[in-house]
């Protein structure tokens, strides 16, 4: 069962595949305001998946974040997250990206659980 308090923690190096220049974001070489997120979403995903039942799986479905500080190619940055709220289905995340030289990026994630055969179902309905 998903509580308050959960706290999750990845880490991973800044690629060229990651740079702001790759992903189309903007034209620099430093880690792209997508691919936080995504580290972000990553975080949040893996530290709650050990608490869901079997055939569950959590989507995101709101990101409201800030990236306040440009981190280059080739350095390590991380993430920080901690379940702040668990409403039925719903559960509400804090999270914080640093890089080597302090924070880089914080603000909030929402995530839902699901039951994975469902929603793969109900998600494929559309193509008919």
């Amino acid at each position: 069962m998903v509580e308050t308090g959960i706290k999750g923690h990845l880490e991973e190096i800044v690629t060229e595949e990651k740079s702001a220049q790759h992903v189309g974001s903007g034209t620099a070489r430093v880690f792209a305001t997508p691919m936080m997120i995504a580290l972000m979403e990553h975080t949040c995903r893996d530290c709650v998946k050990p608490f869901l039942g079997e055939g569950q799986e959590t989507v995101g479905t709101l990101v409201n974040v800030s990236h306040s500080s440009a981190t280059p190619v080739g350095m390590k940055v991380w993430c920080d997250c901690e379940v702040v709220e668990v409403d039925r289905r719903r559960i509400a995340f804090k999270v914080q990206a640093y890089d080597e030289k302090g924070l880089i990026g914080e603000g909030t994630h929402e995530r839902f659980i699901i039951d994975e055969d469902r929603f793969i179902a109900k998600a494929e309905s559309k193509l008919q």
